[in-house]
């Protein structure tokens, strides 16, 4: 079984189709393993797709395997104890290096699988506060808050943008938040959602009971879905904009909480903009982090004065609660 030996198996053709095919697009905001960010209008320039079905437990070697590649789809079958691999490639000579090392098949993209909508992901429960669901009929919605009247709905279907809850990434930056609005209960807090995908994090966010929310993304596609989504569960008011976080400008007085589920590369150059970002005593959640590279991550956030502490590991991702060190230090010598 190739997936037994994925530790020493040597990934370069792998590599090297990330990089051919970024150059189309960037490096992109967001973490890719279980993403669909690819819309129709690239059908002009992914060909062929190489797929492979797995074992679920073995997701998190293939995520690693696969880091950085914005073009990587997971697909929970089988109830989710299996799941299929697709990678979205320009040639066929790009999808057969893949195959080389994997195994796997290949086969040409027809119009019709651009237009067909993604499995949908399993429902998630977020502490005792939130369930995420694929559903958007009224009926199916219905039902779910009258089977779990305690918890908010929050409806957010699959589509071709990362941030659905199913990811570890996601959901436990979901699980933080949760415990950050609990905190700032009776008070106004206000929210950056950097990376947005979907715009799960800033509707959570709205519903847990902030203020004003700010969201973007620089991939326009998914800034499109998140406002569908935020219109889709009652906060319009998020504001959602086409940004790259690396060219921001924050506001002067920052915003009280800061959410950033991005690329680790990402995260290291966005440092200086997030610290500015974050205001005084504020709550800085972070994730998209491979284990290997988060002590470069929080090396570089050290060098800016953002320190962590709450660190989370699941499987080979890494999401971490923190805040200004100063403000940290000032906590800790209160208590």
């Amino acid at each position: 079984m190739v997936e037994r030996h994925l530790a020493k198996v040597d990934v370069v053709s792998s590599n090297l189709i990330a990089r051919s095919i970024s150059h189309h697009f960037g490096n992109g905001s967001n973490p890719s393993a279980s993403a669909e960010k690819l819309s129709a209008n690239f059908s002009l320039l992914f060909m062929f797709v190489w797929s492979k079905l797995s074992a679920e437990k073995w997701l998190d070697a293939w995520e690693e395997r696969f880091a950085g590649n914005p073009n990587l789809v997971v697909e929970y079958v089988k109830g989710g104890r299996s799941i299929r691999l697709q990678l979205f490639c320009e040639t066929e000579a790009q999808a057969q290096a893949v195959a080389k090392q994997f195994g796997g098949s290949i086969r040409k993209l027809a119009k019709a699988d651009w237009q067909k909508p993604p499995a949908a992901p399993r429902p998630i429960k977020v502490r005792d506060a939130i369930l995420l669901t694929a559903e958007t009929g009224a009926p199916q919605i219905k039902a779910l808050r009258k089977a779990h009247p305690q918890r908010t709905i929050i409806s957010i279907p699959p589509e071709m943008a990362f941030g659905t809850g199913d990811h570890v990434t996601t959901s436990t930056c979901l699980r933080m938040l949760v415990d950050i609005a609990r905190e700032r209960k009776n008070s106004t807090w206000t929210v950056a959602d950097l990376g947005a995908g979907t715009g799960v994090l800033a509707i959570a966010a709205k519903h847990l009971g902030a203020g004003e929310t700010f969201a973007c993304d620089f991939d326009p596609f998914a800034v499109s879905v998140a406002q569908r989504n935020a219109e889709r569960n009652g906060t319009p008011d998020i504001v959602i904009k086409e940004q790259d976080v690396l060219k921001w400008k924050p506001r002067a007085k920052g915003y009280d909480v800061v959410l950033a589920n991005i690329f680790s590369t990402v995260l290291i150059q966005a440092w200086p903009v997030i610290a500015q970002a974050l205001a005084r005593n504020g709550d800085l959640v972070v994730s998209g982090i491979l284990a290997t590279q988060a002590w470069d991550v929080f090396k570089a956030a050290a060098a800016n004065g953002l320190g962590f502490t709450s660190v989370v590991t699941k499987g080979k991702w890494v999401t971490a609660r923190g805040g200004h060190m100063t403000d940290l230090i000032t906590k800790g010598n209160a208590r």
